[in-house]
Order: structure tokens, then sequence, then C-alpha cells
């Protein structure tokens, strides 16, 4: 009797394990990646939210979409994590998000200061390392670039600058008129002088006149009715009108702030993975 209470406990014990085990494994995971960036001359950190499952055991080896989130003027790689219910959301979708650092630097090789290529980085070092560290699909059909105010103009500015790598861009409350201002430091130490070249090759209007619009990606973008970018957002979904892109433009209730992109960013998973290819060997 006593080794059959005995051998019940141990039964017991490895199911609580065994439970606790899975829990973990099954659940959302955020890992730091701290990489050391030549064309930047110091190491840049990103975070990666992997999705449940992604460390459970299997014989399938499963390899995911993968969307890279970029934050806005101000933010930085964890932003999205600690101002948002995003790792909550995930747990939705079979994707990998990543959150790169991106300082105030608008996603942009400086006219100004030559270590601060940080188009340069997203392009030739991120999207690499991660491929490298992490199972995710490395094709087209499996990428997708979003962002927020300063990210968001990233987002479209990297998926017409680079059509063959984006199956999806969005953004939200996109500041998309940053290579024509002059009133602020990070874009004048970004874009240069006013009559720098680097303002016209960044420019979404100039790379939406001579962008591929077939086979292009899919491009979504969105902006509160009360944000101050709200003309510009609207202005942008004219010229992709005239040039023939394929988007979608929304407005709704909200402002340029963080319980409008909490919002927002929950249509824009739901969008990049029905977009994106799913998951597989």
């Amino acid at each position: 009797m006593k080794r059959l209470r005995l051998l019940l406990l141990i039964l017991t014990l490895l199911a609580c394990l065994f439970a606790f085990y899975y829990y973990r494994q099954n659940a959302v995971r955020v890992e730091t990646v701290w990489l050391q960036s030549q064309v930047m001359g110091k190491v840049v950190p990103y975070n990666v939210i992997l999705p449940r499952g992604y460390h459970l055991p299997s014989p399938w080896r499963l390899r995911y979409p993968v969307l890279y989130l970029l934050h806005g003027h101000g933010g930085n790689y964890s932003s999205w994590i600690y101002q948002t219910s995003l790792i909550s959301y995930l747990s939705a979708y079979n994707i990998v998000i990543v959150t790169p650092e991106g300082e105030d630097g608008w996603y942009t090789d400086s006219a100004t200061q030559e270590p601060a290529k940080h188009e340069t980085f997203v392009v030739r070092e991120l999207i690499p390392d991660v491929q490298s560290r992490y199972r995710v699909l490395a094709e087209r059909k499996g990428r997708a670039i979003a962002g927020n105010s300063m990210g968001g103009y990233g987002a479209l500015k990297f998926a017409l600058k680079y059509p063959e790598m984006f199956e999806f861009a969005a953004a939200m409350s996109g500041a998309f008129d940053a290579p024509a201002r002059t009133d602020d430091l990070s874009i004048m130490k970004t874009f240069g002088p006013p009559d720098s070249p680097t303002r016209k090759t960044n420019n979404l209007a100039e790379l939406a006149s001579v962008a591929k619009t077939e086979p292009g990606p899919n491009f979504y973008f969105d902006c509160g009715k009360d944000d101050p970018w709200l003309e510009i957002n609207r202005e942008l979904h004219a010229v992709f009108l005239k040039h023939g892109i394929q988007h979608d433009y929304r407005e709704s209730t909200g402002a340029h702030d963080w319980a409008y992109w909490n919002r927002q960013v929950r249509d824009v998973l739901a969008l990049g993975a029905a977009n994106m290819a799913q998951a597989h060997r």
C-alpha cells in the first residue's frame, strides 16, 4: 500500500512538472539579442517575440512568418512591449515579431553622421541575423514590416524601396513628411540641409512615383481623426491612388498616442498574418 501511494505521488509530481514545462514552453516568449553592428559601429539591441509553441519539442521544426515592428520617435526597441498589449495579442497568431532599436534615426542612412546607417542596418544586418538565429521564413512571402509614427514612415519606405523583401507593410499614424521638415534636430541630423539628396531619395511621394505596382507589397496605413498628421496621411493616400499602388487606408477615432496604437496594432497583426505565408517546414 505504501509503495502504491509513493508511486501515485511520484506520478503526480511528474504530471505537475510536465504541465509546468508545457505551460512555459507553450507561452509567448520575449528574447533580447544584442547585435554587434558593423555598419552602426556599435551594439544594437532588438527584441524577438516568439509565438506559442515555438519552443515545444516537435519533429516538424516549423519556420514562421516574421513581422518587423518599428518604434516611433522618442521610443526604443522595447516600446511596443511595454506600452501595448502586444504579447497578449500575439497569443492568437503563429508569427514571430521583431522590435529593433531605431533610435531617432528615421530608419534612414544619415546624411550628416557617418556611422548612423539605420536603413542599411535593417536590410543588411538585422534581417539576416534574425534568419540565422531563429526559425523564420526567409522568403518575401513570409516577411512583413510595420510601425507607428516615425516607424510607420520607416515601414512604408522600406517596402517602397525594397518591394522584393516584404509581402506586407503597415503604418499607424505615419509621420510621412519627415524628409520635408526642418523643425526637428533628429530630422536635420538624418536628412541634412533642405537641398540634401538624402531628402529626395527618402521621400515617400518620390518613391511611390517610381514604385513597381505589380508585383508589389500589400500596403496598409491608418490615422486617428485627432492626429496632427492626419492631412499628411490623406496626402499619401492620394499619392498612392495617383500611382496605382494597391493599398488600404483607414481613419478612425483617436490621436497620436499609445492608446490609439495599442488598438490599431491588433488590426495590423491580423492583416499581417492574413497576407503572409503560414508557418511551414
